[in-house]
């Protein structure tokens, strides 16, 4: 049974690769260590809602081993899931904008109104969930303290880095990284002007803003 070390990521990171593990057609079941309740309850969530057994045990305050075995009815359900296609994949055949994923614009470097820390969790998990999309984002772009995420030593840069590598277009906005300071530092994607920027965004099939 395959072991995943899950603790201090962000969900869905720890429910997202269990998942992924449990989709080999050799596995039997995975073990995934989380460091909080609530990631228990979302790995449980998954595990029923895909036919697999579950169980946990807490190890240490905030430390929890779950167990996740799959069964005949998760063997069909796995079975049964489509292949997700690779890269940025349109489906043909449709007009217009039909099919096409969304652009992101980012806007800061932590996600929601209250403690930092937290939003820079959230930001980060939010930013790995865009590489599970399908179909994948057109574009992420980054505006005013959201230009710090594609800059070196950022922990959202790995993510960054596969979406571009599937053909995702990672944009940071000139004026913001000049006024930051940043330009010498970016990690990931390329600096544009406002132009580039407004253009994509009148373009987009759809907008999703932080």
């Amino acid at each position: 049974m395959k072991t995943l070390d899950m603790r201090g990521n962000p969900c869905p990171i720890p429910v997202v690769n269990a998942k992924k593990a449990l989709a080999k057609k050799e596995a039997e079941g995975v073990a995934v260590w989380v460091d909080n309740i609530v990631a228990v309850q979302n790995l449980e969530k998954m595990a029923k809602g895909t036919g697999c057994d579950f169980s946990y045990e807490e190890t240490a305050p905030s430390e929890f081993k779950v167990t996740i075995v799959k069964g005949a009815d998760s063997q069909r359900f796995f079975n049964e899931q489509p292949a997700v296609p690779e890269g940025n994949a349109v489906p043909t055949g449709n007009a217009g904008n039909a099919g096409r994923g969304p652009v992101v614009l980012i806007t800061s470097d932590s996600m929601g109104r209250g403690a930092d820390e937290l939003g820079k969790l959230l930001i980060k998990g939010f930013i790995f969930s865009l590489t599970q999309l399908n179909p994948l984002p057109e574009a992420v772009i980054f505006l005013n303290g959201g230009a710090h995420l594609t800059t070196k030593g950022a922990n959202t840069v790995p993510d960054l880095k596969a979406l571009e590598e599937k053909g995702v277009s990672i944009c940071t906005c000139g004026t913001c990284a000049n006024y930051y300071k940043l330009t010498e530092s970016l990690a990931v994607g390329s600096i544009v002007d406002m132009m580039n920027i407004t253009n994509r965004l009148s373009k987009a099939a759809l907008v999703i803003t932080l």
